[in-house]
């Protein structure tokens, strides 16, 4: 039996999961610390490649080249997987993936599966699909490592483990490495990785199995690509006897020269490196002349609702190549982490694509967790407009009746004035006049009738002189 792979989403409690993180102290700590780290990475790396943003042009017109042909491209795919002597796989569901992954598993009597970084091993929660099965998941990257030991699920699509600090990692291994003497020392993150690196070191050997995710597919050549900093997607995918990889659609790329291009703009987003240390790449099992690799090759193309996704306002999501630069500079993400949006995918690309894949009712309210300043917009490099499609989403939440009934009825107020533009600027000039006078003594409002929820956590600076209108009217434009 597969376990629900959405059966742990929290994303309708966003509002709450919020407040939580707001007052976790560790979390805050953590945040504050990485906080400018990937942006000031990013901005660098940028300014020192001045093709850059012609490059990002280029990867999104490969990416809606592809999409236009998405068929085409995973057939061509699949048949170069099997050329070269491997396996496709086709799940339309996170279950149907689960099923399949347990399948092989069973297949080769598999105890132990060693996993490489996968996101879409996230979404179809395979680790508790094989845990319900009696087979041992071994997570190879350091921060899944230690997310792992812990018992969370990542808050960042590349720094899973970015919600933590240094003592609640050290707290963890001691906790964990019960072999090891107490006594050692671990006070430098040096100390804490060669820890790391020593346990995990054994287990590369002791899996049937190892699991990775997919960065790129490349339908010219049937291969796969990942990219990591640590070398552990090599070692998970190499040594076992069978490499299963775990890929969403979209992931397909025409050629490797269109792979070249987008990996070019990938790194530097994602950590401000102008390449990751590793960039591997897979085509089928081991042949008779290589020294070594798997024996089986196999690569699950999961759906999971990307398709229905294809032809509609929300089809550039699927441009997005997971760097997580819209959240590294999202003001939200930044002050609640990855935690509370409640599922896979945090920041502003989860608030457009978990609605999608979890339904409007279920994610409705990650797409209201954004300030609209347009950094994410901006620094995608697939420039994927995310705040456009947020309000899609905000539009189909609201047409669905899923929003808070007084954000309804003031929407209908604010929608009354706006169609009548003279009662609307009388109505406003009223309103501006009547703040200032409520806040003439402090220059500020610290509480509002109907804004309770807003002014709970900042006040609001007193309005003075003219509407904005009328001084636009009478020639104002600085």
């Amino acid at each position: 039996m597969s376990t629900n792979p959405t059966a742990h989403s929290t994303s309708r409690n966003f509002k709450n999961n919020a407040r939580d993180q707001l007052a976790n102290a560790d979390l805050q700590a953590a945040l504050n610390k990485a906080r400018g780290h990937f942006v000031d990475g990013r901005a660098t790396a940028r300014d020192n490649l001045p093709e850059f943003d012609d490059l990002r042009d280029q990867a999104r017109d490969i990416k809606n080249h592809t999409l236009e042909h998405l068929d085409f491209y995973l057939e061509a795919y699949e048949e170069k997987v099997v050329e070269s002597g491997g396996h496709v796989h086709w799940a339309r569901t996170a279950a149907d993936a689960q099923r399949i992954v347990l399948d092989i598993c069973r297949s080769v009597d598999a105890r132990t599966v060693n996993k490489g970084k996968s996101m879409i091993g996230e979404e179809i929660e395979i680790n508790e699909a094989l845990e319900a099965h009696g087979i041992r998941p071994v997570e190879t990257d350091l921060g899944e490592y230690i997310i792992q030991l812990r018992g969370e699920r990542p808050s960042h699509i590349i720094a899973p483990a970015v919600h933590l600090t240094k003592a609640q990692v050290e707290a963890s291994f001691r906790e964990n490495h019960t072999e090891l003497d107490p006594d050692r020392v671990l006070e430098e993150p040096p100390m804490l990785l060669n820890e790391a690196r020593t346990i995990l070191r054994k287990k590369y050997f002791e899996a049937e199995v190892g699991i990775t995710g997919a960065n790129l597919l490349i339908a010219e050549t049937g291969s796969s690509i990942i990219v990591t900093n640590e070398g552990n997607g090599d070692l998970s995918q190499l040594i076992p006897k069978v490499h299963i990889v775990l890929a969403s659609l979209e992931k397909i790329v025409p050629t490797l020269e269109d792979a070249a291009t987008i990996l070019r703009v990938l790194a530097r987003s994602a950590t401000g490196q102008e390449f990751s240390s590793y960039t591997t790449l897979s085509t089928g099992p081991k042949r008779e002349e290589d020294p070594d690799g798997p024996e089986q090759y196999h690569v699950i193309l999961l759906d999971n609702g990307r398709t229905d996704m294809l032809g509609t306002e929300f089809e550039e999501m699927l441009r997005c190549i997971r760097c997580g630069a819209c959240m590294n500079h999202c003001p939200v993400y930044q002050s609640v982490g990855g935690h509370a949006y409640g599922w896979v995918y945090p920041g502003p690309m989860g608030s457009v694509l978990s609605p999608g894949l979890l339904g409007v009712d279920e994610a409705g309210h990650l797409p209201n967790a954004s300030s609209f300043c347009g950094r994410c917009e901006e620094v995608c490099p697939m420039r994927i407009p995310l705040p456009k499609m947020m309000r899609h989403w905000r539009e189909r939440e609201f047409e669905s009746h899923l929003s808070p009934g007084s954000a309804r009825v003031g929407l209908g107020v604010w929608a009354f004035f706006a169609r009548r533009p003279k009662l609307y600027q009388l109505a406003t000039g009223l309103q501006m006049r009547m703040l200032a006078w409520m806040g003439r003594k402090r220059g500020r409002l610290s509480s509002l009738p109907l804004a309770g929820g807003w002014t709970k956590y900042r006040e609001l600076p007193a309005p003075q002189g003219r509407t904005f209108q009328s001084r636009w009217r009478s020639g104002e434009r600085v």
